[in-house]
């Protein structure tokens, strides 16, 4: 299946890196997608998600170039370095963010010429794959809220579930890709920041914006795996971290039995 078209202007590489990928990914992935109508059609915006493997990219890519929008993600410096992924990764827009450096704040100024531009930014609140110990959304970083405040920008919630069948966290260093996975992604609308909007944009505001960006993410979690997540969020800064690969919980989350959307 060719690819839906774009409702904005993009980079020709990121033009044929889709055009190659999208056929791929609609035939090694069974697809429950939800919330398609919440992706703003046009201008920027600000696309929220948990983040349970390495393989989550991919996925929310397919269902955000399903609506006709192609995310620009905020990724770590380290993946800009080997040839040939350095130049698909500039050639596409993404954008490298340079943790614990002087160069740090760069990514947040090069996210905002992107969304000022009309680009949908993907931002990973949680910072890293969730350390919780079944896979539950952690503390939130307050990037995505920032980024919505400063830009003016709807901040839309995602939540995805069934990636870590193809890639588990902290452990596979290859993905498995057959037999099918049935992968999960759910939108939700944008959260209200109106009330945020005026006045300076400081850490109050932020704690703020992001507790509501990651309850509602939760939420959306929660109707995908049809389950209630813990009544307090997991924060790797006071609790210990649990890896992923440590071990599987019991709870594998919806069956692989339902339909592809």
């Amino acid at each position: 299946m060719s690819r839906p078209p774009m409702t904005e202007n993009i980079e020709p590489m990121y033009s044929k890196v889709i055009t190659t990928l999208y056929p791929v990914l609609q035939r090694i992935t069974l697809r429950d997608w939800t919330g398609m109508e919440n992706i703003p059609r046009d201008g920027g915006f600000v696309a929220a998600a948990n983040h349970i493997s390495n393989m989550d990219h991919f996925p929310l890519a397919h269902f955000l170039v399903a609506n006709g929008r192609a995310p620009h993600y905020l990724a770590k410096s380290s993946l800009f370095k080997p040839p040939g992924v350095r130049q698909i990764l500039h050639g596409t827009g993404q954008i490298p963010v340079y943790r614990g450096t002087s160069r740090a704040t760069t990514a947040l100024s090069a996210a905002t010429t992107a969304l000022e531009r009309g680009a949908c930014v993907c931002v990973y609140p949680e910072g890293t794959i969730t350390r919780e110990p079944d896979f539950w959304p952690m503390v939130g970083k307050s990037g995505a809220a920032r980024l919505a405040l400063e830009s003016g920008v709807p901040l839309v919630p995602m939540a995805i579930w069934g990636t870590r069948e193809m890639m588990w966290p902290y452990r596979d260093k290859l993905p498995k890709l057959l037999p099918r996975k049935l992968i999960h992604v759910s939108a939700g609308p944008p959260i209200n920041l109106d009330d945020l909007r005026d006045g300076p944009i400081d850490g109050q505001r932020l704690r703020v914006a992001t507790v509501r960006l990651m309850d509602e993410i939760t939420r959306l979690l929660e109707g995908i795996r049809d389950e209630q997540a813990p009544e307090q969020r997991f924060d790797p800064r006071t609790q210990p971290a649990a890896r992923g690969g440590d071990r599987r919980s019991g709870n594998t989350g919806p069956s692989d039995t339902k339909g592809d959307r």
